[in-house]
């Protein structure tokens, strides 16, 4: 059964493939009470549910894959917490792409922009929400793809920290950053799904504070926004009347450029065998990404490597236990009639802002806060490992 929520019907009928794989009445009960009873849940069709198959947004692969007997740990703390999942929702190819655009199934709809793409790779969970069809989007993030989504949807989207949620029953993408975070309507009912979920582990702390509510700002973030996206976010930064420092951090581009390098390595190694062996099963662009990711020597994964713990330590010393802001990207989402070359160009844009997190392992929150061009573009609050909650509560006070 297809849930309607508030796209007009006609073209959520035509557009319902696109969102969701598996869809149910629900698709699994929670438990029938805990603090998110009453709360849909879009699964990510990256995770482990029992009794279906994991997808991971290729059909190829979805016709062989074994039937989870297990469900992953991450949706199954959500359903003990009393959610339903309605289903499984669409996910670009293998996690690799940021635009939510899916060769095979189509593109979800963008629920606050029509006319514009609505954000991958938790593409499906970002639209099902933005939709009504499900309150809360399970997804994962590993160079943006749940914050990418929630700023060009208008939605609420937290990035844990690397390793606070567990990523068992996960297809891996990179897992040097794979994180497993959520995507919402409200400050409240994220917050609800962090609460719920977010468990200390080994080297993790998750009750970390912030300090006196001072924002950070890194100019040199702001060199790959568009310049009305940036006099949103002066303005809103102005408007928050909070006390505000710049800090230095190491050159977006190096974040990018080594976050690339790692994640490419990562990605063949999990999934480079498979992709020899099914040639012309994935669509042209993420193809086009496992083909560069094959050429990644072992000399450039460590040296890669080597810059990456570098980095991180300097990421970490600079946000302290301050709170970094800025735009979640460069700008409203691109249009859909945008060519390949003009998606291409926002996700290498879009990296330069979005690794930070990813290169420090770090909490990040997209709260919809500003409108650029009658769309939605959020800004990213950043905190030090461990700030999951704070950071939610802090932006939540912020909206």
């Amino acid at each position: 059964m297809i849930l309607h929520g508030s796209w007009p019907e006609g073209l959520e009928r035509a557009s319902a493939r696109t969102v969701w794989r598996v869809v149910g009445d629900p698709l699994v009960h929670g438990a029938p009470d805990g603090p998110l009873t009453g709360i849909r849940v879009a699964v990510k069709d990256l995770y482990a549910v029992r009794g279906h198959v994991v997808g991971a947004g290729n059909p190829t692969w979805e016709r062989s894959a074994p039937v989870s007997t297990v469900t992953a740990p991450a949706v199954q703390v959500l359903l003990d917490a009393g959610a339903d999942v309605t289903g499984i929702a669409r996910t670009d190819e293998f996690a690799y792409s940021l635009a939510g655009q899916n060769a095979h199934f189509g593109s979800p709809p963008n629920g606050a922009a029509p006319t514009r793409i609505g954000g991958g790779s938790s593409s499906g969970s970002a639209s099902a929400v933005a939709l009504g069809q499900a309150d809360l989007g399970l997804g994962t993030d590993t160079a943006g793809s749940l914050r990418v989504p929630s700023s060009y949807q208008g939605l609420w989207g937290l990035r844990t920290t690397h390793g606070s949620v567990p990523r068992d029953g996960l297809v891996p993408l990179a897992q040097s950053f794979d994180t497993v975070g959520w995507i919402a309507r409200s400050a409240s009912v994220l917050a609800s799904a962090a609460d719920a979920a977010v468990r200390p582990g080994p080297g993790v702390d998750v009750d970390v504070d912030l300090d006196d509510g001072t924002l950070l700002v890194c100019d040199a973030l702001l060199d790959a926004v568009e310049p009305a996206t940036a006099e949103a976010f002066r303005g809103w930064l102005a408007a928050t009347r909070r006390p505000v420092r710049r800090i230095d951090l190491p050159p977006p581009g190096d974040l990018a450029e080594t976050l690339r390098i790692v994640q490419a390595a990562e990605a063949w190694r999990n999934h480079g065998p498979w992709i020899d062996a099914h040639p012309g099963a994935v669509g042209d662009d993420v193809a086009a990404r496992f083909a560069a990711a094959a050429t990644i020597t072992a000399e450039d994964e460590a040296l890669a490597r080597e810059r990456l713990d570098r980095l991180r330590t300097r990421v970490r010393e600079a946000i302290g236990t301050g709170v970094l802001t800025l735009p979640t990207v460069p700008g409203p989402a691109p249009l859909r009639t945008a060519t390949g070359d003009a998606v291409q160009r926002t996700r290498l844009a879009t990296l330069r802002m979005t690794a930070v997190a990813g290169i420090g392992g770090l909490p990040a929150v997209s709260a919809p806060f500003l409108q650029v061009e009658d769309a939605p573009v959020g800004v990213c609050l950043l905190g030090p490992a461990g700030s999951d909650r704070a950071i939610v509560a802090l932006a939540g006070t912020m909206s």
